[in-house]
């Protein structure tokens, strides 16, 4: 399923980002005056390859899943947190609810490893590939199997809810702990020291801080993933909502959908992507810049810019929302502003 997905990923339309720039350019304003978002527009243009997109259907994925590694300690909250934020987000109580709703979004909201029986709901998708992840410090997180399944629930996941419309989507995950499998896949793949990539995620104190760059370390050194392997380093350090969200990105830009990244665990989603399928980056908007410092090395690795930096840290795909109302914002400007011609107001004078 992988190889067939991202067998249909193709480089996006660089001609039509060309043609989009001249329409800008004759659009009632100073050229480039409005700096990024015309730089987003054209990106969007040349990713869903239609010179005036609309985003009627705005998606936000927030998968959930628990972390073994929770045992060590390296988390502010307990476990059982992952569980109950799920009926938080099912009441439509939560942070993501709030911005989702704010820009007209739908949340998919699916359980792929949470370590507790979930009630059933019609707007909870269920797809347990274990319960939680084993405890990285002492064994691989999972199998290769399991790291595989995570990435094709995914694609399942993404597919499915294609079927209702998608123009649009926002990484988000929820599970206690899940940061510290993040930090130990970014150290992997930016080359960089796990002190160096590593933050507070629910808010440690030093010790705790001291304590999870250690548990980080030992999972590395007792695994030795292979970072030219996303797969291999996926089941022995992530998680099954970093190896899902990993699938709905593949999904995503194999349909030619602008797919914006949260925060630093859909960063880490998005590293797995792009181990697998590099052209996946070109389908790629980073929403904002998070407080963890280890989100900030991927978006360097990756070469990618954030819109915004408001010194967020709650992940669900908060962020993302924000970016998406940028991106329509950008779309908008292209499709609804007029022209010199069509307004009938002189241009600039030329020399």
């Amino acid at each position: 399923m992988i190889k067939d997905i991202t067998k249909k990923i193709i480089k996006i339309d660089q001609e039509l980002i060309k043609k989009t720039q001249d329409r800008l350019d004759n659009l009632t304003k100073p050229q480039g005056s409005l700096g990024r978002l015309e730089e987003l527009a054209k990106l969007i243009v040349g990713i869903t390859g239609k010179e005036s997109p609309e985003f009627s259907n705005k998606v936000i994925f927030t998968l959930v899943s628990d972390h073994g590694v929770c045992e060590e300690r390296v988390s502010a909250f307990p476990q059982e947190v992952t569980a109950q934020m799920v009926y938080n987000f099912l009441s439509g109580g939560a942070g993501i609810n709030v911005l989702a709703k704010h820009i007209g979004a739908r949340v998919v909201v699916a359980d792929v490893g949470v370590a507790a029986d979930l009630k059933a709901h019609p707007n909870l998708i269920i797809r347990k590939i274990n319960y939680g992840t084993k405890n990285m410090a002492r064994e691989s997180a999972m199998t290769r199997a399991e790291a595989i399944k995570s990435i094709e629930t995914g694609i399942e996941i993404f597919e499915a809810e294609f079927k209702n419309g998608i123009d649009i989507i926002g990484t988000g995950e929820m599970g206690i702990a899940n940061t510290t499998a993040s930090s130990a896949i970014t150290a992997l793949f930016t080359k960089r020291s796990v002190e160096d990539v590593v933050g507070r995620g629910t808010g440690i104190d030093d010790s705790a801080l001291e304590n999870k760059i250690r548990v980080i370390n030992t999972a590395l050194k007792i695994n030795d993933p292979d970072s030219s392997d996303a797969i291999d380093v996926l089941g022995k350090v992530g998680g099954f909502e970093i190896g899902g969200l990993a699938g709905i990105i593949l999904a995503a830009s194999s349909r030619r959908i602008p797919v914006v990244i949260d925060g630093f665990i859909s960063a880490a989603s998005a590293l797995i992507a792009y181990g697998i399928e590099p052209k996946v980056k070109e389908y790629m908007i980073a929403a904002h810049n998070s407080v963890e410092k280890g989100h900030k090395a991927i978006l360097d690795y990756l070469g990618l810019e954030a819109l915004l930096d408001l010194k967020m840290r709650l992940g669900e795909g908060t962020g993302a929302c924000l970016g998406i109302g940028l991106a329509e914002a950008a779309i908008k400007i292209l499709t609804q502003m007029n022209t010199f011609e069509s307004a009938k107001v002189s241009e600039k004078i030329k020399s």
